[in-house]
C-alpha cells in the first residue's frame, strides 16, 4: 500500500490542489514509501490565511497554558516512540536506536519550549522624574516561515516548533519532501495536545517556488532556516529585502585536533562513534582531523580498524550501527571526495566506496596523506568520510583551523589544561568541545559564527528569535 504523505494546512490533511506528488524513497532499500504532496501557490494562500487566524488565537493563550500544550506534546511524542522511531529510520535511514534518541530529543525541546513560555516576563523601571515609568514587554514575532532538513527530520522541526510556539507565534513549516512523514508526526502530536489546528502548517513541494513564495508574504514576520551556507545566503536575501529576521543555523566543517599529550587509541575509540553516527549527516560532526605528527599513526591506524569493522546496514536491523546515506547525491558527493583527494595524491585507509548496488550504502572511510589542495578540506562533506592530517606546528595548525568560512563547530583533545584554555580561546566557532563533541540538548544555545550562520536556537534564549519588544513610557 502506498502512504500519502499530506499537507496539513488549517487542521485539514490533504493532497495539494494540483494532486501534484513525488515519491519518497527508503535509502535502505532505494525503492518508494510512499507519495508526498506538493503544495500550489493556492494551498500556500490557506497556509498564510490560516497562520494569521491562528496566530490571533494562539497568542492570547496564557504562557502558562502554552506551556501545558507543549509539554502534553512531548508525552504523546514519548508515548509513540517505536512508531515515531520507525517513521523516522524508514525514509532517512539511520538505525532505530538512533531514531529512538532523535524523537526523545524532540519531545525535549517540546518540553524545554513550554517551560521557558512560562517564563516570558517584561521590565519595570522608575521614570527620571515623579509620576513616570517605563515597562519593557515581550510579543511573540508574528507568523513564522520555518525550513527545515533532512538530516535530523523531526528534532530539528521540533527545535523550531518549540521556540515558536512557546513565544505564542503560529508556524508554517516546509520539511525536506525526502522525510515528510517525521514532521507530520510532530505536527499530530501538536495538534492532539491542543494547538489549535490554524496555528501550525505543513507544506510541501518545489523548495525554490515555496521559499521564495512564503518569505515575501506579508503575512510572514519571521523565517528561520536549518541548512547549507549557499542555500541559507538565498533565503536571508530574499528575507531582507523586506526587512524580515531571520535565524540562520547553517552547514558546519568541524576541525578536530588531537594532541600528543592523549592516548590516540581511546580517543580515537570515541572519535568513530561521534564520526559514524547518523553516517555523518551532522553538521556539528567531526570533519577536519588535525592529529599531532607523534600519534598520527597510532591514530589513523585505530580509527581504521573501527571504519573497516563498523556494521552497516538497514537501520531497522538492531545489529546496523550506521545507515545508508539519506540519498543518492550524498553517495555520489562522497564518491567525488574520495576521488579527488586520491587523485591528487592522498590514501585510503579504510573504506572509500559504495556498498552492493541497492540503496545508498557508503562505506566508512578514513583518508590519510590527505593532500592541502584537496577539497574535502574545503567542502563540508556531510557523510562518513574523514580525512586525518599530520601537524607539528600548532600556530600554522590553527590557522588552517579557523581557515574557512564555516564557524558551527570545533573540538581539541588534550589532557594538558593550558593547551586547552590556548586552544579553545583560539577556535573561532561558535560550539566548542573539549574533549568532547558537542550534540544540540534543548537547555544549551546554538548558533554558529562567521558564515555558519546568526542567532541562536535553544537555552533559556529559545523564545528570543519569536519574540519583539515593546518600550512603554507611562506618565
Amino acid at each position: 500500500m502506498t502512504i500519502k504523505f499530506p499537507l496539513v494546512i488549517d487542521g485539514q490533511w490533504r493532497a495539494g490542489s494540483s494532486n501534484e506528488s513525488q515519491a519518497v524513497l527508503n535509502p535502505a532499500t532505494g525503492e518508494s514509501l510512499g507519495l508526498v504532496a506538493h503544495a500550489t501557490l493556492a494551498d500556500l494562500d490557506e497556509a498564510l490565511a490560516a497562520a494569521t487566524r491562528g496566530m490571533r488565537e494562539w497568542q492570547v493563550v496564557s504562557p502558562w497554558e502554552r506551556g501545558t500544550i507543549l509539554k502534553k506534546a512531548a508525552d504523546i511524542l514519548r508515548a509513540n516512540i517505536d512508531s515515531a522511531a520507525r517513521t523516522i529510520t524508514l525514509e532517512q535511514g539511520k538505525p532505530l536506536a538512533e531514531s529512538k534518541g532523535e524523537v526523545g530529543r524532540s519531545a525535549d525541546f517540546l518540553e524545554w519550549g513550554g517551560e521557558q513560555a512560562r517564563r516570558i516576563s517584561g521590565r519595570f523601571l522608575r521614570g527620571r522624574d515623579t509620576g513616570h515609568r517605563i515597562e519593557i514587554e515581550t510579543h511573540p514575532v508574528g507568523v513564522v516561515a520555518a525550513f527545515t532538513p533532512w538530516n535530523f527530520p523531526m528534532a530539528l522541526a521540533a527545535k523550531k516548533f518549540a521556540g515558536a510556539l512557546g513565544a505564542g507565534c503560529s508556524i508554517i513549516c516546509k520539511p525536506s519532501e525526502e522525510t515528510p512523514g517525521s514532521v507530520l508526526v510532530l505536527a499530530k502530536a501538536l495538534l492532539d495536545a491542543g494547538v489549535p489546528p490554524a496555528a501550525i502548517g505543513v507544506v510541501f513541494g518545489r523548495p525554490d517556488e515555496i521559499s521564495s513564495y512564503l518569505i515575501p508574504a506579508p503575512a510572514v514576520a519571521k523565517v528561520t532556516f536549518t541548512g547549507s551556507i549557499p542555500v541559507g545566503k538565498l533565503l536571508a536575501a530574499t528575507a531582507g529585502k523586506a526587512m524580515k529576521p531571520v535565524t540562520m543555523e547553517l552547514g558546519g566543517h568541524a576541525p578536530t585536533i588531537v594532541c600528543a599529550d592523549v592516548d590516540p587509541e581511546k580517543v580515537a575509540d570515541f572519535l568513530a562513534k561521534a564520526k559514524f553516527t547518523n553516517a555523518g549527516q551532522i553538521c556539528l560532526s567531526p570533519t577536519r582531523f588535525f592529529v599531532e605528527e607523534s600519534v598520527r599513526e597510532r591514530f589513523t591506524t585505530r580509527l581504521a580498524q573501527h571504519a573497516k569493522a563498523w556494521r552497516v546496514g538497514d537501520g531497522l536491523d538492531p545489529q546496523t550501527q550506521m545507515g545508508p546515506l539519506a540519498n543518492e547525491r550524498r553517495v555520489h558527493a562522497m564518491s567525488h571526495l574520495v576521488d579527488d583527494t586520491l587523485g591528487k595524491g592522498g590514501k585510503v585507509a579504510a573504506g572509500g566506496q559504495r556498498i552492493g548496488d541497492r540503496g545508498f550504502f557508503f562505506a566508512p572511510t578514513v583518508l590519510a596523506h590527505v593532500p592541502d589542495d584537496a577539497e574535502i578540506l574545503r567542502s563540508e562533506p556531510f557523510g562518513p568520510v574523514v580525512p586525518v592530517l599530520g601537524f607539528t606546528d600548532e600556530d600554522a595548525m590553527l590557522s588552517l583551523a579557523n581557515g574557512l568560512e564555516f564557524g558551527l563547530s570545533g573540538y581539541v583533545f588534550t589532557n594538558d589544561a593550558s593547551r586547552q584554555q590556548r586552544i579553545k580561546d583560539s577556535l573561532h566557532f561558535g560550539t566548542v568541545g573539549v574533549n568532547d563533541v558537542a550534540t544540540h540538548i534543548p537547555e544549551v544555545p546554538l548558533g554558529g559564527w562567521k558564515e555558519s550562520g546568526y542567532g541562536t536556537e535553544g537555552g533559556i534564549e529559545i523564545l528570543e528569535p519569536y519574540q519583539k519588544t515593546k518600550f512603554l513610557s507611562i506618565r
